[in-house]
């Protein structure tokens, strides 16, 4: 069993409920307790013309699935990645237009930018995102609720599995942060937008293999939601690997 301590809840607004709250009515997701050895990798801010495309290369390698969280702004110079990721059967999430601070920015404005990146997506492949991710992980209330009113699930990430790519802090660092507690039901952050060199490519080749090793498959988070709803009566503990 591995030894994980909680850290100080750093994602809510501050006029926001306590974590605790949301994850006992499971408005918002950050894992799901199940028997099976799955977890989702998620990658935000993308697509990205040069690293989403050799992220998708190293995933197709090792058959993995993945879902992408994007930024609506991206999506005009880009969307025959879209495309590709559909293809390849990966999935599409919600993540703003222009990845607002979400701690500060008004429900007004948070709306405007989920419909504008719902319509951006729509228009490049012909389909809607099921999912919706805040820029930093922000949640109250009101963010719940506009999830709901537009029929996302609200997905977050597994604490443990913030890998901090998008701050380059090493390729080392990024493996042993996925690798140091993997449990069932993970959903693990990375980022295929990058600003200067992405060290996230480099760290998935080491961290795919290991992780399928242990038994691992990787699914999308439709997929991971899936599972939770057929493994429903699994016990709500961590699991030992």
């Amino acid at each position: 069993m591995c030894e994980i301590i909680p850290p100080v809840p750093a994602y809510a607004r501050a006029h926001s409920m306590d974590k605790r709250f949301f994850e006992n009515t499971g408005d918002i997701v950050w894992n799901v307790k199940t028997s099976k050895k799955v977890m989702a990798l998620t990658f935000d801010d993308g697509p990205h013309p040069q690293y989403t495309g050799q992220i998708l290369d190293i995933l197709k390698k090792y058959n993995a699935k993945a879902t992408f969280f994007i930024v609506g702004e991206n999506v005009e110079k880009n969307k025959k990645l879209l495309i590709r990721e559909l293809e390849e059967g990966h999935e599409l999430g919600n993540h703003t237009y222009s990845h607002p601070n979400s701690f500060t920015t008004s429900l007004s404005k948070l709306k405007e930018e989920v419909l504008r990146t719902d319509r951006a997506i729509y228009n490049a492949t012909g389909t809607h995102p099921k999912h919706f991710r805040s820029p930093g992980g922000a949640f109250d209330s009101e963010i719940v609720a506009m999830s709901k009113q537009f029929n996302y699930d609200f997905v977050l990430w597994t604490w443990w599995e913030d890998t901090k790519d998008w701050s380059r802090p090493g390729v080392n660092k990024i493996v042993n942060r996925v690798l140091s507690c993997p449990q069932n039901g993970d959903i693990v952050l990375f980022h295929d937008y990058v600003i200067g060199k992405s060290q996230t490519p480099q760290a998935l080749e080491i961290v795919i293999p290991k992780l399928k090793e242990m038994g691992f498959e990787f699914v999308t988070v439709s997929k991971l939601l899936e599972i939770q709803e057929q493994d429903k009566d699994y016990p709500s503990v961590l699991n030992s690997n």
